[in-house]
Parts: C-alpha cells; structure tokens; sequence
C-alpha cells in the first residue's frame, strides 16, 4: 500500500525531502536556545557580566529569527507536498477508474469510490503533511532533548526516560483500540454517501411517493453510526492529552524538588536547572505530537487501503499486442458463447449461444426481464468478455465476431466507434444539446446534428424550444420527458456513423407512431449498418430481418414474424396478448 502510495509523489519530491530538513533545523535551533539561557543565567546574571548577557541574548534572537524561518519554509513546503500528493492521488484513481471495464466498476459501489476520492485522499493529504512535518520535528525533539539532559545531569534526565516510557506504553494502547474504530468508519461513510447520492438523483420519486420522513430517517441512521463510531475513538483519543499533561506536570514537580536540592548542595547550576526544565516540556510535548500523528496515521492507513484498492485494481479488459484498427463490415456472430458476470457463479448468464447477423440486416431481440438481452448485445462492443464454458478452462472459450474478427483482438476505441450503443437507462450530461450530440461526434457540425435528429425523430421537439438545439439541457436531463431524453440518445449514437447500431429498449417511452418512424428512417437512411433493436414491444421488432426470442439466457428460437408466429410459443404468446391491448411482456404466463 504505502509503496503504492508514494509512487504519486512524483514531481513533489523535492517539496517532500525540503521539508523535514527544514523541520530539523527548526528543532537545532530551539534546542540551542536553552543551553543559551543557561549561560546567561550561570555565566551572566550570577557573575554579574552584562555584556555576556547582551552577547549570548542577540545570539539566541539570531537562533530564534532562524528557526522561525525554517518553520514557515517547513511549512510552505509541507502544504505544497501534501496537496499535491493528494492531487495526483485523485488524478490517478480517476484516470484508472476510466479505463475500468463494467466487470471491474461492479466490484466498487458509486458511493464507495465517491469517498475514496474526496475523504479518504484528504485523510491522506493531512497525514502526509503531517508526517512531513510533525513526524521528524517530534522525535528529533526527543532525541535531542535527551541526549543534552543527559549532559546536564544524568539523575534529572532520568525522569523524562521514565516518562517516556510510561506515555509510549499508554500510547501503543490507544493506538491499537482507537485503529479498529477508524477502520469501521470509512464503511459507514459509504452508507452514508449512497443515501445522498440515492436521495439527490431520485429526489422527484421522493416527492411523488412522499418518502421524505423515511429518507430523512435513513440518512439520520447512516449519521449517527459514524457519529458513534467517532466518539468511541476520540472518547480513547481524548484521554492521551490529560495523561500527558499529568506525566508534565508531575516531571515538572520532581525536577523542581531534586534539581532545587541539587542546587543548594551545588552539584547543578542554577541555569542548567532552567534548561532541563524547558527540556522536560519539550521532550514531553514532542510525546504529545508523536500520539497524534499516530492516530492520524491510524485513520489514514484505512483511508491509504482503500485508495491503494483502486490504483491497484488494474483493467480486465484492454488492448492486444497488435490490435485490429480496421472493422471490415457490421456483420456479427456468436460461437459457442457463455458469460457470467461473477466467476464464481454457478449458472451463466448466456449459455451457449450461436448466432449470425450479416452486415446491415436489422435484428429484433425479445425477451422477458432477465432473460439476458442486454447481457448479449453487450458483449459485441466489449463491455464484458466472454468467458470460458465452464469458468475456468481457456479452451472452452467462445468468441463474439464483428467483421469476421474476434472482438478481443480490436483496438477498443476502434470497435466502440464502430459499435454504438444506446444503453438501457439514459443519459444526458448537464449543457446544450449540441454539446451533448456531440459525444457521438466531437467534430460534427451542426449541420450534422440536425441531420441525426431528424433521423431519431427529436428535431420534431427541438425547433418548439426557444433556442433550439442551444436550449440548456440539466444534470441527468432532467429537464426533458423520457421520449425526448431517447430520441436525442439515439441521435447522439447515430452521429458516430457506426457500422452497427444496438438499441437498448432505446424507444420505450416513446409513442408506438414515432417508434415506427424512427424504424422507417433507419431503414431508408441507413441500410448498409447492422441495427440491433431489443424491445418488449414485438410491433417494435416484428419488421425486422430476424427476431431473435430469449429465454433464461439461452436463444429460444430465430425467425421472421411470421415464422416465430407459427413455429414459436413463447413469441405467438407475447404477441398475442398485446394484440389484446395488454403490452406486460412479463405478465405472459401469470401474474407478477
């Protein structure tokens, strides 16, 4: 992990190593200083030498201007270290997190990886500067602190030995209780993360159900557990800084009674006596910093895991050695297909599955819910791999063809822009609707975009706004109907001029008369692209080339209208009674 971690650094090197040499400087000079005031008490005050003490007090405003410098150098550096680390840390999960194939983004929930890239990369960036700083001024503290109370007198530095001691004892109990608690909150911000997020993008179902209460309710719960969680932690936390103040003041009480014994019988300078006093609160505040920066480390290690997760996840899908760049035709084919979404799972989801579509051929896939329709269709731009018939054996592999080609030795982006796709749930970015067309097309000109539209049925709504294809489209669309949200969905897929076009039950919520004109366009404007059309509607389908009839993950049967009417059960049913006027493709067979 850590290893992981520090590999983001790159560039903040020299802010990183900068920083805890100015720290230590800072530390030399402030453990100069009470030497200084010794001499001035023994060789100055009590001699009666005023120069001597005009002398070594403009030194010690040298020292002090010094290690004031090097503590605001110290601290620039650690800022900038620190954010920059947590920076790229961000960069780098994004980055990887784009590449992720859906099978690798199904092992993170949203709000997980929402938290990863806000809390816990800040929890990492605090303690970054933290131990930038902190952890080599504490023990440098210590350390130095100890070895010049052992010069000034072995007796009196053998308190602050004790003491340290018993406070490192206490500490590495309060760190091993307090690390379980922070472990457990990172997963109680995900809870909490995924009841905002839920709330946020479905906050119209709230209303209309009126579900508010119980909203309220879920997030107060997913509160309060993190609200516990942290004050068992800092209830243990809290009781370092008392404990600490106690072993002080108590080091305080007998230094003061043996050193003032060890004065009177002249075997310690008075000045000396001083020094080991502000060597005791120095030893025993670097005490204190040490117990925080390790509860800040605590916290963090959980955060620094969880984000190493992400870096380390590595995509299960990528290029080849030697990729195909060139996608002949739209033809596709099934051999001998099976998937599973979890290697571990028993079933497949797709089991073997053969089928061949020839370029440009439109092709109607039906089905009932979870019979493994867009499972299929998303294997031909390879948003998940095929997998071998059994799991495990490679050899039992089958493969999905386009243009004759296994589609795992094409160059991805060259078999996603020829493959479009217009998925099953919707979306649109928050901006025009050019800007949002031209995901399809980042170049293509507005003529263009009006052409695709008009092919999609959408122009027809887009010249009633005001500003036309300028008209401001919200977050999610929301400020669209779900006709009008597909219709530009499928315009913007079209604008990639793909070989094959996939529609995802992509005309659902539109009206049967603009469903059969989007139909008609594709088959007058576009004859020569393969067109993939799931649907639970068979007047959606039933012009196609072929229909293809799903059934638990398997093909049922392959045929025309007409042939799937005489030769197949499951299809003559689905179509008969929507004929009837009822369209509940899953009501076939029994009541939900």
């Amino acid at each position: 992990m850590v290893k992981t971690l520090l590999s983001h650094v790159k560039e903040y090197k020299a802010a990183s190593i900068l920083t805890p040499i100015f720290m230590i400087f800072e530390v030399i000079m402030e453990m100069i200083i009470p030497l200084m005031m010794a001499s001035i008490i023994d060789d100055g005050i009590n001699k009666g030498d005023i120069a001597h003490v005009y002398i070594v007090g403009g030194i010690m405003v040298v020292f002090a201007v010094l290690g004031l410098l090097a503590g605001l150098g110290g601290g620039v550096f650690a800022a900038k270290a620190s954010t920059g680390f947590a920076k790229n840390l961000r960069k780098a999960m994004y980055d990887n997190i784009q590449t992720f194939s859906f099978s690798n983004i199904d092992k993170f929930s949203t709000a997980g990886l929402v938290t990863r890239l806000t809390t816990d990369v800040t929890n990492i960036q605090n303690s970054y500067q933290m131990i930038l700083r902190m952890a080599m001024r504490a023990p440098a503290t210590l350390i130095i602190a100890l070895v010049l109370s052992f010069t000034r007198s072995v007796r009196i530095a053998s308190i602050y030995l004790v003491a340290v001691i018993i406070l490192g004892t206490i500490l590495a109990f309060i760190i091993k209780k307090t690390m379980n608690y922070f472990g457990q909150v990172f997963k109680k911000y995900d809870a909490l993360n995924e009841s905002v997020q839920e709330n946020v993008s479905a906050i119209r179902v709230v209303k209309a159900y009126t579900r508010e209460e119980y909203e309220i309710d879920k997030f107060q719960t997913a509160s309060n557990n993190i609200y516990k969680m942290f004050v068992k932690a800092e209830s243990l936390i809290a009781t370092n800084a008392p404990l600490m103040m106690f072993t002080v003041y108590v080091c305080i009480l007998l230094i003061s009674w043996i050193g003032a014994h060890m004065v009177v019988s002249s075997t310690l300078s008075t000045g000396n006596l001083v020094a080991l006093l502000a060597y005791c609160m120095n030893i025993l505040m670097s005490l204190m910093m040490l117990s925080m920066i390790f509860v800040m480390i605590t916290l963090s290690i959980a955060s620094g895991e969880r984000i190493a997760e992400v870096l380390n996840e590595k995509a299960d899908i990528v290029n080849p050695d030697n990729p195909e760049t060139n996608v002949k035709d739209g033809s596709i084919e099934f051999k001998n297909v099976y998937f599973r979404y979890n290697s571990t799972s028993e079933e497949p989801v797709l089991k073997n599955i053969n089928l061949k579509i020839k370029s440009g051929e439109t092709v109607g896939i039906i089905g009932g819910t979870g019979s493994a329709k867009t499972s299929l269709v998303n294997l031909i731009s390879r948003l998940y791999d095929v997998v071998p018939e059994d799991g495990i054996d490679k050899n039992k592999d089958g493969a999905v063809k386009v243009g004759g080609v296994d589609v795992r030795d094409y160059d991805l982006k060259t078999l996603r822009d020829e493959v479009s796709v217009v998925l099953q749930k919707n979306v649109l970015f928050s901006g025009s609707i050019l800007d949002n067309l031209r995901w399809g097309n980042r170049n293509a000109t507005e003529e263009e975009c009006v052409n695709a539209c008009k092919l999609a049925c959408a122009d027809e709504f887009i010249e009633t706004f005001p500003d036309k294809y300028n008209t401001h489209i919200e977050q999610g669309g929301n400020n669209v109907s779900g006709g009008q949200k597909q219709r530009l969905c499928i315009a913007r897929a079209l604008l990639k001029k793909p070989k094959i076009l996939i529609l995802d039950d992509s005309t659902s919520a539109v009206d049967t008369a603009t469903d059969a004109k989007i139909r008609k366009a594709f088959r007058e404007e576009i004859p020569n692209t393969t067109k993939i059309i799931i649907a639970q509607r068979v007047s959606s389908v039933m012009d196609a080339d072929k229909i293809v009839v799903m059934e638990d993950g398997e093909i049922n049967g392959v045929g025309t209208h007409e042939e799937l009417l005489e030769s197949n059960e499951i299809y003559r049913e689905v179509y008969e009674s929507q004929t009837k006027g009822d369209a509940d493709f899953d009501e076939i067979g029994g009541e939900c």
